[in-house]
């Protein structure tokens, strides 16, 4: 299960979401579509690994805290939950992960 602080976020992010408020970041993301919403964990992701690779742990939190959040906002418009990514690793658990990413390939 969810840490109580992801679970209040998503119950956020949802409740921001079915608004459709003009004033809420988390609308105006799902009004654009799933597509924007990726394109923005991307921009997220990307400006984390610049933040670590510079060594400056304060930015790094700072932008690991928007990957996480757009993240959830992306799990949230696939209607799927953090949840649901826990138990994929709690499937994964134990199994050697150059074995498991083996699995996944296409033949």
């Amino acid at each position: 299960m969810s840490d109580p602080r992801i679970i209040r976020l998503e119950q956020t992010i949802r409740e921001r979401a079915a608004s459709g408020a003009s004033d809420s970041y988390v609308a105006s993301l799902f009004s654009k579509g799933r597509e924007k919403i990726a394109q923005k964990v991307g921009e997220e992701a990307t400006e984390t690994v610049i933040a670590a690779v510079t060594g400056n742990s304060e930015q790094l939190t700072s932008e690991a805290a928007d990957l996480v959040f757009h993240l959830l906002v992306l799990l949230a418009e696939a209607g799927q939950s953090f949840d649901d990514v826990l138990d994929k690793l709690a499937q994964r658990e134990g199994l050697s992960g150059l074995d498991e990413k083996a699995s996944r390939r296409e033949p």
